[in-house]
């Protein structure tokens, strides 16, 4: 298999950018779409690190924000924090962490990371994007971030794993 050229890493990383920063946008304009296009953008930014294209999928995060803050600069918050940066996060773990022991304070890193930034997005966007939220949620705020939120991380990082897993079994199947 030969190497795969500077052109290909570019052309998949505006893909991903191009994917992550329209589902973005969309998720911006409708509000109910918002936790789906942040999702599918985390799924599209792994499109680059399938072919280990670490400094592509950097540069597709940041394309992919400096493009759709154009839409609705608020909702960018827990993209820009938490989702843009994951799969990358998650890319690096993978790659150089081998011992229980690391893997274990990763996950504890990660899900500290990921309840302060759904803690930040939550202040940002009541506050700057002007979503309401009902009373249970303002009242039990810090119940539901760090314990539900944490409970929540640990399924979803198992499953951007597995989402990583199946974007390189599609991608390896390009011949490049």
């Amino acid at each position: 298999m030969k190497k795969p050229t500077k052109s290909f890493e570019i052309a998949l990383s505006a893909i991903a950018a191009a994917i992550a920063a329209a589902f973005m946008m969309i998720g911006s304009l409708t509000p109910f779409m918002l936790a789906a296009g942040y999702v599918i953008a985390t799924v599209a930014l792994m499109l680059p690190l399938s072919k280990d294209f670490l400094w592509g999928s950097a540069l597709a995060y940041l394309a992919a924000g400096l493009i759709a803050v154009w839409i609705a600069p608020w909702n960018i918050v827990p993209y820009a924090v938490f989702f843009g940066l994951h799969p990358i996060v998650n890319y690096l773990q993978k790659k150089y962490v081998r011992r229980t022991p690391l893997k274990i304070l990763c996950f504890a890193a990660k899900a500290v990371w990921f309840d302060l930034a759904m803690w930040l997005s939550f202040f940002v966007l009541t506050w700057g994007a002007g979503l309401q939220f009902p009373a249970y949620v303002t009242r039990f705020l810090y119940y539901i971030l760090f314990l539900g939120g944490t409970l929540f991380f640990a399924g979803y990082d198992v499953m951007i794993f597995l989402c990583q897993r199946s974007v390189n079994a599609v991608i390896r199947r390009i011949r490049r």
